[in-house]
C-alpha cells in the first residue's frame, strides 16, 4: 500500500469508548478542550502538529506531564482517529477544533496503514474466537488417580 485513499468516508463519528479517552484528557485540564469530542457521535478530529504544548499550558497543577502525555497518547492511537487522519481531506485542528492545515500525504498514508493493521488484527481475533476450541480431557482428580492405582494391582493380582 504505497497511495493514500482518494475517498473520503466523511467526518469519522466518536463512539462512547473514543469520548472516554478523550474525557481522560479534559480531565487532567483547567478546562475542556473543544477539540476533543464531547458525546458520542461527534467528529474525530485530527490534533495540530506541536499541540502538545498548547494542552500542557492548560494542566492543572497537580497534575504530571507524563500523565497527560499517556493520556494523549491513548487518544491518537485509537482506531477511528487513525480512520480520520486517513481520510483524503482530513484537517489537522487547534484547540478550538477550528481547521488550520491539511494532514500531509505521508502521515495520511502512516495512518492508513495503522489503520488496516489493527483492523486486520481485531478480524483475526474475531476469527479465532469463533472457532470452537476442543477442551482437552482435564486433568483426572486425586480420587480418579487412587481408583486407576488400586485397579491396576487388582488385575495384576488376578493373573
Amino acid at each position: 500500500m504505497d497511495k493514500p485513499w482518494s475517498e473520503n468516508c466523511g467526518p469519522v463519528a466518536a463512539t462512547e469508548r473514543d469520548v472516554q479517552k478523550a474525557s481522560a484528557i479534559n480531565a487532567l485540564l483547567v478546562r475542556p478542550i473543544d477539540v476533543l469530542p464531547q458525546k458520542a457521535g461527534d467528529p474525530i478530529r485530527p490534533l495540530a502538529v506541536g499541540i502538545f504544548s498548547e494542552i500542557r499550558a492548560l494542566l492543572k497543577p497537580d497534575v504530571g506531564v507524563t500523565k497527560l502525555r499517556r493520556a494523549t497518547a491513548v487518544y491518537v492511537r485509537l482506531k477511528r482517529y487513525y480512520f480520520a487522519s486517513a481520510q483524503p481531506d482530513s484537517m489537522r485542528h487547534d484547540l478550538a477544533g477550528a481547521p488550520v492545515e491539511p494532514v500531509s500525504a505521508a502521515d495520511r498514508l502512516q495512518a492508513q496503514r495503522r489503520f488496516l493493521e489493527m483492523k486486520r488484527t481485531r478480524m483475526q481475533a474475531d476469527a479465532l474466537a469463533a472457532v470452537p476450541h476442543v477442551a482437552a480431557d482435564p486433568e483426572p482428580t486425586k480420587n480418579e488417580l487412587i481408583r486407576a492405582a488400586l485397579l491396576k494391582r487388582r488385575s495384576l493380582a488376578a493373573k
